[in-house]
């Protein structure tokens, strides 16, 4: 396995693939981003454990995101059955992808802790949906100071499980090792990261003035609330099933293609240049 250097126009590349990729099979794609979400959220409901559940859960959301682009790329529809793709590829891998996921629900939870310590848990019982955001806890300073600690320390958290799901998937490293050379393929390609958060920020940043003005389209001509915040949500998981969709090319061009074994049921979905 060989870590490629790409030179920081790649970034918008990237969101390029990403949002090309999702318009060749939108409905399967979103339809699956949808269903991610949706074993979360119920992931969240179990008793006491529900919350880090849904936290280690996340690496394995993001794979079949991955893999469901990457098929998409190969002009194949992606399916249902991606989402359990995690947990189909061997016992090997599906032990490392159960570590993967522990690690960063450890990782996490210890992020909302340190952030506990500046405002007393309000942030983290915001996020973590124990409590309702007021507009009096949103203008503490202790609260601002709590969210903004904790965006800096996800930071770092995020490179490394940036490609550490594609990794044990596809390459079967272990899942410490894994976390190296994902946070590694991200530093020494830091040109291209940082083009790719702000391309992917302009595009966020793009659909939501354009969604403002249809919203004030349509109360201008008497439309209900109802439709506007149908409106908001739909494009808001819209274009988050874009940036899922994306990853998977910004792993493809860090790594080297993978080399199965004759047999291996992972090899299906490998991801392969993008036509």
């Amino acid at each position: 396995m060989k870590l490629h250097i790409v030179p920081a126009r790649a970034g918008l590349e990237w969101v390029r693939l990403g949002i090309r990729v999702f318009w060749r099979q939108p409905m399967a794609l979103a339809a699956l981003f949808f269903m991610t979400m949706a074993a979360m959220s119920l992931a969240t409901m179990l008793p006491l454990v529900g919350p880090a559940v849904a936290l280690g859960l996340l690496p394995s959301a993001t794979l079949a995101m991955m893999v469901a682009a990457a098929d998409a790329s190969q002009d194949r529809v992606p399916t249902p059955a991606l989402l359990l793709v995690a947990f189909r590829t061997g016992k090997q891998r599906l032990n490392h992808m159960l570590t993967l996921g522990a690690l960063y629900a450890v990782g996490f939870l210890g992020l909302m802790g340190l952030s506990a310590l500046v405002d007393g848990g309000q942030f983290a019982r915001v996020y973590l949906g124990g409590e309702p955001l007021t507009r009096e806890m949103a203008e503490s300073g202790s609260f601002q100071a709590a969210m903004w600690l904790s965006l800096l320390l996800y930071v770092p958290l995020s490179l490394l499980f940036w490609h550490a799901p594609g990794l044990v998937h596809w390459h079967n490293v272990p899942p410490v090792k894994a976390l190296f050379f994902s946070i590694v393929a991200c530093l020494r390609n830091f040109g291209a990261f940082t083009v790719y958060g702000l391309s992917w920020m302009g595009v966020f940043l793009g659909a939501g003035v354009v969604i403002s003005l249809l919203v004030t389209m349509l109360s201008a001509i008497g439309l209900g609330a109802g439709m506007a915040g149908g409106i908001m949500v739909a494009t808001a998981m819209m274009l988050a099933a874009m940036f899922f969709s994306s990853v998977v090319f910004t792993f493809r061009d860090s790594f080297d293609a993978p080399h199965h074994d004759h047999g291996d049921s992972s090899a299906a979905a490998s991801p392969e240049q993008d036509s």
